[in-house]
């Protein structure tokens, strides 16, 4: 879904929604400085094809933590789909057909409703709540629902500045919920002016986390543990010696922190800080098959796509996300037959202009 054809999907969904939700899926922290940086730092790199390659048999699956995945594209953690769509995080997971989705925990639908509605693997995303026995809990049921792996978010501290949640007054509606929290204090926001999703970070997420709560999380699942939200070499090490199994080299889609490093040029570094020792996954602004390639080339494993997906949720439910996600597929493949490479992992820096 290339830049014009993405950016009219944009504009039905937000044809659809309410200010309010187009602005919580679209904003970001600030002047949106890094939102823009994200998408645009992709586009600046450029390639160098070689030809005469036999292409006529282009496989794009690849092989992460010992599951074969049709595509490298991964649906990313968002929150609350039943603002875009009313079946929510079901539709997506119909929607991903056969893709790994990773399911937030602030999901509009509980993660067994998920995971039942997939046709592919899911991951569980997890926040640490300053009553950790709620976050073991929903550990549980996501190890019982069958998900297959859990996505740590490390990038939350505090909420970011998202000023137009501030404007609009950001919160949920009385009939929609934090599925995985049904009956608990944790399945709604906090009361008050502002952005009600501010308020529910502070009162409810442990600022005071540190790299023991990866040793934390290891030592309560069997599941791997995928830290996402690494934004500095130094911490891409850290992240092997606490025992992670994979990271994501993420800055929250520009949400949490204007003015961070946009994902495609921290990439590589974070990639050479690991020397191979743990799959190393992307997102932020990847909005083509062009875009996946060259993160493929950079030296991820995977990438990760979000707001894409809410916009074809948004404007045509579990066929729009289906759509999204099979035109990224199509022009990941050409890309990659157009580069000379018959499979994904045959992308490498040398596709790229140095």
């Amino acid at each position: 879904m290339a830049g014009g054809e993405f950016d009219a999907l944009e504009a039905r969904a937000r044809e659809r929604l309410p200010r309010s939700v187009y602005d919580y899926y679209a904003g970001g922290a600030d002047d949106e400085v890094t939102v823009a940086a994200n998408r645009a730092a992709w586009g600046e790199i450029t390639f160098r094809p070689r030809v005469l390659v036999d292409v006529s048999a282009a496989d794009p699956s690849v092989e992460l933590l010992g599951t074969r995945l049709p595509s490298p594209v991964i649906v990313a953690p968002t929150a609350f789909h039943k603002l875009a769509h009313p079946d929510g995080e079901a539709a997506t997971a119909r929607g991903a057909a056969g893709r790994l989705m990773i399911s937030s925990s602030l999901s509009t639908v509980a993660v067994d409703q998920v995971v039942a509605a997939a046709s592919g693997p899911v991951w569980l995303q997890l926040y640490v709540f300053r009553d950790r026995g709620i976050s073991e809990a929903l550990v549980r049921r996501a190890e019982a629902a069958g998900c297959t792996g859990l996505v740590l978010t490390v990038d939350v501290p505090v909420a970011g500045n998202r000023r137009r949640d501030d404007h609009n007054g950001f919160a949920l509606p009385d009939s929609i919920e934090m599925a995985n929290f049904t009956g608990l204090l944790q399945s709604g926001m906090p009361d008050g002016g502002g952005s009600g999703l501010v308020r529910y970070v502070g009162a409810q997420f442990d600022a005071s986390l540190d790299w023991s709560a990866v040793s934390w999380l290891k030592s309560v699942t069997r599941l791997p543990v995928i830290v996402k939200g690494i934004q500095h070499p130094d911490d891409g090490r850290r992240a092997v010696d606490a025992g992670a199994d994979a990271i994501v080299v993420s800055n929250h889609g520009g949400r949490q922190l204007d003015g961070a490093e946009p994902t495609a040029w921290l990439l590589p570094d974070v990639v050479g800080a690991v020397e191979g020792r743990m799959p190393v996954l992307v997102d932020g602004g990847l909005r083509s098959g062009g875009d996946v390639a060259r993160a493929l080339a950079l030296g991820a494993r995977a990438i990760l796509v979000g707001r894409p997906v809410l916009w074809g949720l948004a404007a045509g439910g579990e066929d729009g996300v289906r759509g999204v996600l099979d035109d990224l597929d199509a022009e990941f493949v050409r890309t990659m037959s157009l580069l000379g490479c018959r499979t994904a992992v045959e992308l490498g820096p040398d596709v790229l202009t140095p």
